[in-house]
């Protein structure tokens, strides 16, 4: 008979290693996507165990089967049975062997559910480190089942665990015949009403039926039936809760006193914790910091210019040869001054986006992300955050769109939802182009010592004026929104790691590809749409452009260049997209602006980085003389009416600081309406930022003109 599909579900504390866990066992054969009804990541993949094949659920971190945040309640259910989506045939639990005790709490409560349980010991090396020395095989025999010790970073011991998995997913796995603490003097009576009222369940399972109930699938009247038995015998959840963690804790003593050989506490620490004091320190700490973001900027500055060049001159090159060869019509100018005109665009940052992405992966793999939100907790907190709105808001320089999900981790209403409002202020990867363009524009190509750029100090300055006003917009905010939960900060510091360069460089690859092919798109069909927009207009204005040129031409002494000159920028005023560009310019005048910037504005709603191509395309559409120059030159010629430069100092600094602020992003507004289950806070959100935006970039713009 063959093996049906074998269903794993992999659980853990935060930090255990269950994620590394998952990629050595599925390697590229995973994907990620939502569980059922909720916005909560859902990792699944696929790999091969004995003869059968093997679906592997990464189930959320948590550290006890009583859950307190939306994805360890989606982690509860699936060991509980009580998703209907996902039943695991088998439970890997994933222990830090460095950190045993507080591990065997939670892998103790899944042993007493009675289900095929498989303990994958991570961090052994570390442990060693420690002087912590476990017997395994003592252990395996007073938890009473399988335990495995691996290495998913070394792909070390995964072959044990599958052969582990194999045995105990068949009919001959037997659960440990005791439960690990006694568990029916919890509540005796209630217990045994329970596991009659639900055949089949252990004890500690009918210990959750009486404590959450309510919170699972069953039938009203068996609902009725549990909450009388509650009733009836006096159940106290939270006595029962207390009592059971001490009787754990108590027998966790006494296996690690026979299966665990512990380090002399007088034994110095170890390197984690001597970096720890550097790190930490309440002056270096803070100044090592600023100096890690300095230095990561600097490098996506400097680094990337060399192949930012290659890409900008061989566009224009490409351009320019295309222009030569195809013969002149509709076609080729479609292809050149739209489709190559966008897509040079987006191609000539990618080298930002990879080494930014790069950068971020290094300091989580290392374990220095972690101690930034150990660091900002005080800062954060008197702004009404805490130091769990750190992850959301660095990951914010990355996309908005992740960053604001990844705040389901903070427990408390309000300080979640503050952090939601002020994540879009961090300066996400769609800002960088244009932050690229316009300092690399507007901004001398100055070093001082010889080496600190410039150009990339102001770079730096944007990201932290973004930080700046995000933490003022949530210190006023913090007044308005009201909450009586009371806040903790609760965070495990991972030990520091040598960075695993394959990892980056598979990140870096990865976001690369996303930006390019999902923002990419983007771009491209806009930079159509624009062209389009920009070669047609009504018929009588366009025809009129025309008669106008022809007798110029006609003229004798007709300076044949000029005339050209002037019929390309006419016919783009004249066109749909120079209309619509003129509607809106006595609003962003007084910021510097012209019509242009006023079309790429608007365009901007549906990505920032679409800036770029936008001007790219207008500025293409408009150079009929098929001249060979990159779009910043093209800009750099650009003129008002009256003959001034329109990217001046002010007019490049004012729109820096309005992409600073403005909430130019659909898909961001879609997510917050998502995770806050209202459109009031993106409305609210879209106001806010909007009005930031204008008004400094208004200051900037009237104090350096």
């Amino acid at each position: 008979m063959e093996r049906k599909q074998l269903h794993i579900a992999l659980v853990g504390n935060p930090n255990s290693g269950k994620s590394s866990l998952f990629n050595s066992l599925t390697g590229l054969n995973q994907k990620v996507g939502n569980f059922p009804g909720v916005t909560v990541d859902k990792k699944t993949g696929f790999t091969k165990i004995g003869h059968f094949s093997a679906n592997i659920i990464d189930l959320p971190g948590t550290y006890s089967l009583y859950p307190r945040r939306l994805d360890e309640e989606v982690a509860y259910k699936v060991i509980l049975n009580q998703d209907r989506d996902i039943k695991a045939d088998v439970i890997v639990v994933v222990a830090d062997a460095s950190n045993l005790k507080r591990n065997l709490l939670f892998c103790s409560q899944i042993i007493d559910l009675k289900r095929p349980v498989v303990m994958a010991l991570t961090m052994m090396d570390l442990a060693r480190k420690k002087g912590i020395h476990i017997n395994i095989n003592e252990m395996e025999r007073e938890l009473g089942i399988p335990i495995v010790a691996v290495n998913p970073r070394k792909n070390k011991g995964i072959d044990n665990l599958k052969k582990a998995i194999e045995m105990v997913s068949g009919n001959l796995y037997k659960p440990p015949v005791h439960d690990f603490i006694d568990v029916e003097a919890l509540a005796p009576e209630a217990i045994h009403t329970v596991k009659h009222l639900v055949p089949g369940i252990s004890s500690y399972e009918g210990v959750h039926y009486l404590i959450n109930h309510e919170t699972f699938a069953l039938a009203d009247e068996l609902q009725d039936q549990i909450e009388e038995t509650e009733k009836s015998n006096r159940f106290n959840p939270t006595k029962t809760q207390a009592e059971e963690i001490l009787q754990r804790y108590q027998r966790i003593g006494n296996v690690m006193s026979l299966s665990v050989s512990l380090p002399d506490p007088n034994r110095k620490n170890i390197l984690t914790d001597r970096l720890d004091n550097i790190f930490l320190h309440r002056v270096w700490g803070y100044i090592i910091l600023l100096l890690v973001l300095f230095l990561m900027f600097q490098c996506v500055f400097l680094i990337a210019s060399y192949p930012m060049d290659w890409i900008d001159s061989g566009t224009a090159a490409f351009s320019g040869w295309l222009g030569n060869v195809l013969p002149e019509n509709n076609f080729t100018d479609l292809l050149i001054n739209g489709i190559i005109a966008g897509l040079g665009g987006i191609i000539i940052f990618v080298p930002q986006i990879m080494i930014l992405f790069g950068l971020i992966a290094l300091l989580e793999d290392t374990g220095y992300m972690a101690r930034i939100s150990f660091l900002t907790d005080r800062v954060m907190r008197s702004v009404g955050l805490n130091g769990k709105s750190v992850m959301p808001m660095i990951s914010g320089f990355a996309c908005a769109v992740p960053a604001i999900m990844s705040a389901r981790s903070i427990e408390n209403r309000k300080e979640r939802l503050l952090t939601i409002l002020i994540t879009p202020l961090m300066s996400c990867s769609a800002r960088l182009p244009v932050y690229v363009m316009l300092v690399g524009m507007v901004i001398p190509q100055k070093y001082f010592l010889g080496f600190i750029s410039l150009q990339g100090l102001v770079m730096t300055g944007l990201y932290l004026l973004g930080v700046v006003f995000a933490l003022l917009v949530s210190y006023i905010a913090k007044f308005f929104i009201r909450s009586k939960e009371k806040s903790y900060f609760i965070l495990e510091l991972p030990t520091y790691r040598s960075p695993r360069w394959k990892n980056a460089l598979e990140t870096m690859i990865e976001k690369a590809k996303i930006f390019v092919l999902q923002a990419g798109r983007i771009i491209m069909i806009i930079s159509i749409i624009l062209w389009c927009l920009s070669s047609f207009g009504p018929k009588q204005r366009m025809h009129a452009v025309q008669q106008q040129y022809e007798a110029a031409i006609a003229r004798p002494g007709a300076d044949t260049t000029a005339v050209e000159e002037t019929r390309a920028a006419a016919k783009l005023e004249n066109s749909y997209a120079g209309i619509m560009g003129k509607t809106i310019e006595p609003v962003i005048r007084p910021l510097g602006y012209d019509w242009k910037i006023g079309i790429a504005l608007v365009t901007s709603f549906a990505a920032r980085e679409v800036f770029v191509g936008t001007m790219a395309t207008l500025y293409s559409v408009q150079d009929d003389q098929g001249e060979n120059i990159a779009l910043r030159e093209k800009m750099e010629r650009a003129t008002f009416a009256d003959g001034t430069k329109v990217f001046t100092t002010a007019t490049g600094v004012s729109l820096l600081v309005f992409y600073v602020f403005a909430m130019l992003c659909m898909s961001t507004l879609a997510i917050v309406k998502r995770e806050t289950g209202s459109w009031k806070w993106p409305l609210i959100q879209l106001a806010y930022m909007t009005g930031l935006a204008y008004i400094l970039s208004f200051i900037v713009y009237q104090l350096l003109k």
